[in-house]
């Protein structure tokens, strides 16, 4: 991770985090994209309870992470926020105006039609495994997400990514796929595997995982002292 003071944006990620360093959790996005364009960044990691105190609510109304602090500009949601970024720098979104559109439309199709399958089945799968419910409800939520990933699959087909280059929204959409790590549907379309296999091998990415995975190993020790020596 890149970090510096003075005029670097500021992220807020989780103190703790709940995905144990899968790189799940969405500040993720913010910082690959940062590390994508090469933009220094500083991090203030928040507590589950500070993030619905005033201080917080007040960059983020829901109470959640990330916020994103440039000068007297603050940003909550991380989609707009990655799109802030690659407005700002070159790297993100293609130059022509059209290509950049249709990046655009990608990276809402990636938060406002692929992720809510996926967050849904990901959530029934923690809250709701003990219901009597669930093991009727599990495929139902199974083969929602299974239309969508047969879309996306058909669509992208053998291409790299997206649309042309890499893009913001390939970014997104990556971030998006990864929620489904060891479910098992993934494996279906060898394609998107494979395609989030490139997102993945970027050296963005890996430094940005690397950063987020270094505050999982912090906050782990600090958990779980070391056992006394003799």
């Amino acid at each position: 991770m890149l970090k510096t003071k003075g005029e670097a944006p500021v992220i807020t990620a989780f103190e703790s985090s709940p995905d144990r360093g899968r790189g799940l959790a969405r500040d993720m996005r913010v910082r690959w994209a940062l590390e994508e364009v090469g933009q220094r960044y500083e991090v203030r990691l928040v507590s589950f309870q500070a993030m619905k105190e005033p201080a917080h609510l007040a960059l983020h109304p829901f109470g959640q992470i990330p916020t994103y602090e440039e000068g007297d500009l603050t940003l909550f949601e991380s989609g707009a926020i990655v799109l802030r970024i690659a407005e700002r720098h070159s790297g993100l979104l293609p130059v022509d105006v059209d290509a950049r559109a249709r990046a655009t439309a990608w990276m809402f199709a990636a938060l406002s039609t692929v992720e809510p399958p996926i967050v849904e089945r990901s959530m029934a799968t923690i809250v709701e495994r003990d219901k009597p419910w669930y093991a009727a409800r599990l495929p139902m939520l199974d083969e929602r997400v299974r239309t969508r990933l047969g879309e996306l699959s058909r669509r992208l087909g053998e291409a790299d990514w997206l649309d042309g280059a890499f893009s913001a929204a390939d970014l997104m959409m990556v971030t998006v796929l990864r929620r489904l790590d060891g479910s098992g549907l993934l494996e279906e379309h060898p394609n998107l595997c494979a395609y989030i296999a490139r997102g993945e091998a970027r050296p963005a990415y890996q430094r940005a995982f690397d950063a987020q995975w270094a505050v999982f190993e912090a906050a782990s020790q600090v958990r779980t002292p070391a056992a006394p020596e003799g």
